[in-house]
């Protein structure tokens, strides 16, 4: 695993507040809503995670129209600021798809405040130099599927709080 330089940077801002964004990563039913490339899922049954410095996150991601691809992803969380940084050793395995075999990434998240109640995620990752590409687009769609996700739950705390109002 290369240490040095980041193959893959990416800096991308989410109309929803850090603390959301953050718990999007960090919840286990939040992250199966949004996580991986469109057509892949988590089987809420396979995730587990322990979000502390020294702690884990771990879960399976299966693809729709080949179920037998089942990748195993583990991180070892080396640093968590609670809503502000998780950081870890990625390990990649199980039925991968053809042409990828199971590797480790170094991975660096960080969530910082922007104007408006909005959030900017940083993303570090340090990958096997053939994987970077196949990375960013597997992030980009899963952003896809994480606004939406945000979109969805804070509609559904805004309807929330409107009826406790009325109830009130």
């Amino acid at each position: 695993m290369n240490t040095e330089t980041p193959q893959l940077a990416i800096s991308r801002v989410f109309d929803a507040p850090r603390q959301l964004v953050y718990r999007a990563f960090t919840d286990p039913d939040h992250l199966a809503a949004w996580w991986g490339p469109i057509g892949n899922s988590l089987p809420r049954d396979e995730i587990e995670f322990d979000v502390r410095p020294g702690g884990f996150q771990r879960w399976t991601e299966v693809n729709a129209a080949e179920p037998e691809l089942r990748v195993h992803v583990h991180v070892d969380l080396t640093d968590v600021a609670d809503g502000e940084l998780l950081e870890g050793v990625m390990h990649v395995s199980g039925r991968l798809p053809e042409g990828i075999e199971p590797f480790a990434t170094r991975l660096r998240v960080e969530f910082h405040d922007e104007a408006d109640g909005r959030t900017r995620l940083e993303i570090r990752q340090w990958l096997p130099e053939h994987l970077a590409h196949p990375s960013e687009e597997g992030w980009r769609q899963a952003f896809t599927k994480l606004d939406a996700a945000l979109m969805n739950i804070q509609a559904a705390e805004a309807h929330h709080r409107e009826a406790e109002a009325w109830q009130s």
